[in-house]
């Protein structure tokens, strides 16, 4: 989640189909196994299309996974501007767990450009990133069972979420390490997307100061049906998902 505020808080600054068939109940469930997918998002705020993003699973081999998002300004001064970025996750399956292996990052508008690039040695439990890193964040940082990138917590919290749930997660991402904690709502919310609307469960981001972030899921479906990041009570991005399909 991490990452997705970053790069929309820049398309929120400078802007002035339905979905497959899917269970509409926030009922638990066994979690679903992992399969590969493609999902097609709007980016909003408030009711303004800043540019869209597009997320995916795909299966790299018998062992390893990737997890893609792409984002880009398409309307004003975000798509003037050129505003894109694009982030991938290497991993895979350890029993429960997405474990990240390797990571690549790439953010640019018209005249700029930053790329770096992470490896997770599980072997010798650190992370460590390369390329465009700020220096406080170039040091290895020390690996526990159980770490992840932005985009794994992301199927994570699809995987796990159920009504009145808490769930822990540590964020290792770009040369940082935070414990983040989601909570589920008992009560699901009616969410629509373009014309249908769904039961989805509630999940908020435990955070201090003030941000507020909030992810809506519905079961049957593999990623976010919607992804909010607030600051000050603002909207600075709203993620919206047009349309999602198993992969090829």
């Amino acid at each position: 989640m991490m990452f997705l505020r970053n790069v929309l808080l820049a398309l929120a600054v400078l802007a002035s189909p339905g979905l497959a068939a899917a269970a509409t109940s926030g009922a638990a469930t066994d979690p679903r196994p992992l399969e590969p997918f493609i999902a097609q998002y709007q980016v909003f705020k408030g009711d303004h299309v800043l540019g869209d993003a597009v997320m995916q699973v795909v299966r790299n081999d018998d062992r390893r996974w990737r997890v893609d998002l792409n984002v880009r300004g398409t309307r004003g001064l975000a798509g003037i501007a050129g505003i894109a970025a694009q982030q991938s996750t290497v991993f895979d399956v350890a029993g429960t767990r997405y474990r990240p292996l390797a990571q690549s990052t790439l953010r640019k508008t018209l005249f700029t450009k930053r790329q770096t690039v992470g490896v997770y040695d599980w072997r010798s439990h650190q992370a460590r990133w390369t390329g465009d890193v700020k220096e406080s964040r170039s040091a290895p940082v020390t690996l526990q069972d159980g770490d992840q990138s932005g985009l794994l917590i992301n199927l994570a919290v699809v995987r796990d979420a159920q009504p009145g749930r808490s769930m822990q997660y540590r964020f290792v991402d770009d040369g940082r390490a935070r414990d983040h904690r989601y909570d589920v709502s008992t009560q699901l919310d009616d969410v629509k997307v373009g014309e249908l609307s769904y039961s989805a469960m509630r999940v908020q981001r435990v955070q201090s100061g003030n941000e507020e972030t909030l992810i809506w899921v519905v079961d049957g479906v593999p990623t976010p049906v919607r992804m909010l990041q607030r600051e000050n009570g603002q909207d600075t991005y709203d993620l919206r998902l047009v349309e999602y399909k198993g992969a090829q």
